[in-house]
């Protein structure tokens, strides 16, 4: 399948209505993640101005001027000695995905975060039959890290949680 003639670019903080509306289909219409009320524009605004003041990546997918997908790493967790460990975020519009775009994000996504000086990326999937995801970071190289059991319960049903790992550094 070939990659669509997307510009991935750093987001600004003119694609974060955009963000919003991609990542609200998923709050509301799936168990993909875990949110149930979806951020606002400020909420992503806070997020792009984090993400940037730790020199992490937020990425968008623009394809003839629409953003169309978005990527980002943020801290896999508070405590510092995860300070080089990241966490993606890949969220595509709802009749946009199977396109390649998510590929184009992810590998856009994790050059720079080695760049940043970051050492491993943490993908955290929710293992609902969310087989794109899934084979998307095996193509990359992420591999089966742990299986978190029922450690989610939205729209009525219990969600199971698949890590998946990947280095970004040979050291």
């Amino acid at each position: 399948m070939a990659v669509p003639e997307a510009v991935i670019r750093p987001a600004v903080p003119a694609d974060l209505e955009a963000v919003a509306e991609i990542y609200a289909h998923y709050v509301s219409e799936t168990v993909i993640t875990f949110d149930q009320t979806p951020p606002t524009v400020a909420d992503w605004q806070g997020r792009l101005d984090d993400l940037a003041g730790r020199g992490l990546p937020f990425l968008v997918a623009d394809l003839n001027d629409e953003v169309v997908g978005y990527a980002y790493a943020g801290p896999w967790r508070p405590k510092p000695a995860y300070r080089y460990t990241v966490e993606d975020s890949i969220y595509l519009a709802s009749d946009r995905t199977g396109r390649g775009l998510g590929g184009a994000l992810l590998g856009t996504l994790l050059p720079r975060c080695a760049q940043a000086g970051m050492r491993q990326m943490i993908a955290v999937i929710a293992d609902t039959g969310n087989g794109a995801s899934t084979a998307l970071h095996e193509r990359f190289g992420f591999a089966p890290a742990g299986r978190l059991t029922g450690v989610g319960h939205k729209h009525g049903r219990s969600i199971d949680t698949l890590l998946m790992q990947r280095a970004l550094t040979t050291d």
